[in-house]
């Protein structure tokens, strides 16, 4: 989203990939470019080439026919679905080879030879399919010699997209997957299996619905595609910086202010992102510099920034498009999974806030004046409509609409606000807000943004691929759960450990594809909930991007701050530690993912849990009123666990225990300040 940064306090990183080196290589700034260099860094969906001249052309006639072309397959239902999945992922490839350069080195203002070769290759051996769909469905799998050659050169071109624009870990777990097909009958124990031909192999991964064309491509051709467009038009209305306004307008003032405004914004804002980096250089470059300014240290600065934009992927309803993946995995109405992840996203945002009010009486800072801060009501009744084409897409999900239908609506509602608006100014006698220009922008931004997620649906579809050839998802979570004895709580430790390491470094949606595929299967097969299971996955995937060493959103924080990389890692997973916590919580509780339970008991999990945050988030601060001492920190933290667990005595127990520490404080913080009179 477009910031105004002319007066920001933003850093220029140079090209080191060790954590600490690249933070002592920080130099101030006040330049957008270097922001825009600060995400090529960082976040490789943003690393893009910029075309001049006629190859801008070429691209964005590309880019608006895939939109054209997707657009006019939802709404009229006529494409069918491999047919639509297949020239999906040809504009994907096409324009992946295009707009992305082979390494980061490379200059992005050129088009090498190969890349436009590799482009069209990889286009047309998704068009094969496309063109000759009647042919191969009449052939009934009798594949010939060139429908192998075919899927093969589509597979290896595929893979070489995924290592340029997704990144390699799954990149290598894909291909690990791929030689754990042929190689079956040379491992040992349970991963053995009597292996298959390089014929049935690419076969079923290129021409198979239960390979790449699976699930996750269809989910990404149809409603994943809408959203994303939505977004692109959204971020147009501007309501990026209206988030940041209406959170200045509210917590502005209050203690510590621009920490608090960061937590709220990067929760307002992952409500339609779909990046933790994005996130935290978004709304980073505007609060990180306020919260030093106020007397925050650098460290924990960049480090509440990271953790809370991190936050922004599991706050509903978009996710980083891994809700409609989930629901599409799961076999559930979308609308299920993204009311089942409110209450976990609320706790994870209340534990961060907590964190940050408590730092900021420790330090004794104050809120910015309220000439710094604008005013909510005028504000609200001023730019209050931006907020109209996401609550429309809430009301028709909530209406039992389709994700779809929903998506759609709220495209419409966007591209409606910025005609009025338009109108708006035009009788005004200003320039229009919204024109011609603005809807090609828009269109390229969408078909841009769709490509990484489209690839790393394509290559969970290889990993879903060869489980369903090959029977290894049964054996994954049978050695899984060999490993941990059956043990619940050790299982889960072991899959927390796994879903952190497969989500280091990877996007979003990679990163609950990967996650999900591997590990929430050993979960269910324990009887867990499968959407809690699967949510299991997702939250420690998530968390990779602020857990050293990748730590790929601490890292972006800590840019900006001038901050050691990996003491903000630290100190960001320090700050986020309900995210390690909550999803236990509703693996044993699964109410608070509102399943199978009523109101009462969702309000009672609501209120426990919130004060079991407050203990923990207590105990790693150490300070409530005053300074803990080591003994209160311990029964803080124990208290709040407590309180987190869900059961009637620990609740009693955590709650009581809490309570006298809180008035012992406050009864202590009294007596000093008699004692000061």
């Amino acid at each position: 989203m477009k910031k105004e940064i002319d007066t920001m306090d933003v850093v220029k990183v140079k090209k080191h990939h060790d954590m600490e080196e690249l933070g002592d290589t920080l130099t101030p700034t006040t330049n957008e470019e270097d922001i825009k260099e600060l995400m090529k860094q960082l976040d490789r969906e943003s690393a893009y080439r910029e075309h001049t001249c006629w190859r801008q052309y070429i691209t964005v006639v590309i880019s608006i026919a895939f939109c054209i072309f997707q657009l006019y397959a939802t709404l009229t239902g006529s494409v069918t679905a491999q047919i639509l999945r297949a020239t999906h992922l040809a504009f994907v490839q096409l324009l992946g080879f295009l707009l992305f350069p082979a390494t980061k080195k490379m200059p992005r203002n050129t088009l090498p030879w190969y890349d436009v070769l590799l482009g069209l290759a990889g286009a047309a051996a998704w068009m094969y399919i496309s063109l000759n769909f009647d042919s191969l469905a009449r052939r009934a799998g009798m594949y010939t010699p060139v429908d192998i050659a075919v899927g093969a050169a589509g597979i290896l071109i595929l893979l070489e997209s995924c290592r340029r624009i997704v990144g390699l870990p799954i990149l290598i777990i894909a291909s690990a997957f791929i030689i754990y097909a042929f190689a079956g009958p040379y491992l040992p124990g349970f991963l053995n299996h009597r292996g298959y031909s390089f014929e049935r192999v690419v076969s079923h991964l290129f021409y198979n619905t239960e390979g790449i064309m699976g699930t996750p491509l269809g989910a990404c051709a149809t409603f994943i595609f809408l959203f994303i467009l939505f977004g692109a038009l959204l971020e147009k209305t501007g309501i990026g910086q209206f988030f940041i306004d209406i959170c200045n307008a509210i917590a502005g003032g209050a203690s510590g202010g621009p920490a608090k405004v960061a937590v709220l914004t990067s929760a307002l804002e992952g409500t339609v992102s779909g990046s933790s980096v994005s996130n935290t250089v978004g709304s980073g470059s505007f609060t990180i510099p306020m919260m030093k300014k106020l007397g925050y240290k650098p460290e924990f600065a960049a480090a509440v920034e990271a953790a809370a934009s991190t936050g922004g992927q599991i706050m509903p309803p978009i996710m980083g498009a891994a809700a409609f993946l989930m629901a599409e995995s799961l076999g559930i109405p979308y609308l299920t999974v993204a009311k089942a992840a409110i209450i976990p996203a609320l706790l994870y945002f209340a534990g961060i806030f907590i964190t940050v009010h408590l730092e900021a009486k420790k330090l004794g800072l104050k809120g910015m004046s309220k000439e710094e801060l604008p005013r909510f009501l005028p504000l609200l009744l001023k730019k209050g409509y931006l907020i109209l084409p996401l609550g429309a897409i809430i009301f028709f999900l909530v209406s039992g609409k389709t994700a779809t239908y929903s998506a759609l609506m709220g495209i419409v509602f966007s591209a409606g606000l910025g005609i009025v608006t338009s109108i708006v100014d035009i009788l005004q006698g200003n320039k229009a807000r919204f024109d011609v220009k603005d809807i090609v922008e828009t269109l390229t931004i969408a078909a841009r943004n769709i490509i990484s997620v489209a690839i790393a649906c394509g290559m969970a579809g290889i990993i879903i691929g060869v489980v369903t050839l090959t029977g290894l998802g049964l054996k994954l979570g049978a050695g899984l759960i060999s490993i941990s004895g059956g043990i619940k709580i050790v299982t889960l430790f072991f899959t927390m450990l796994s879903s952190i390491i497969l989500g280091m470094g990877a996007p979003t949606t990679a990163n609950y594809l990967i996650t999900s595929t591997i590990t929430a299967g050993a979960l269910i097969m324990l009887g867990i909930e499968p959407l809690a299971a699967h949510m299991f996955a997702f939250y420690f995937g998530i968390i990779a991007d602020i857990t050293p060493p990748v730590a790929l959103a601490a890292i972006a924080g800590s840019a900006i701050a001038k901050s050691k990389p990996i003491k903000t890692a630290l100190e960001a997973t320090k700050i986020a530690i309900g995210a390690f916590i909550i999803p236990y919580m509703f693996v044993y509780n699964p109410a608070m993912l509102l399943i199978n339970t009523n109101a009462y008991e969702v309000v009672i999990i609501i209120i426990t849990a919130l004060i079991g945050m407050f203990g923990i988030s207590a105990a790693l601060e150490g300070y409530v009123f005053r300074k803990t001492h080591v003994i209160e920190r311990i029964l803080f933290g124990a208290a709040g666990l407590l309180l987190i667990f869900p059961e009637t005595t620990t609740d009693i127990i955590g709650l009581v225990v809490i309570t006298v520490l809180v008035a012992f404080q406050f009864m202590q913080k009294l007596k000093h300040q008699r004692a000061a009179v």
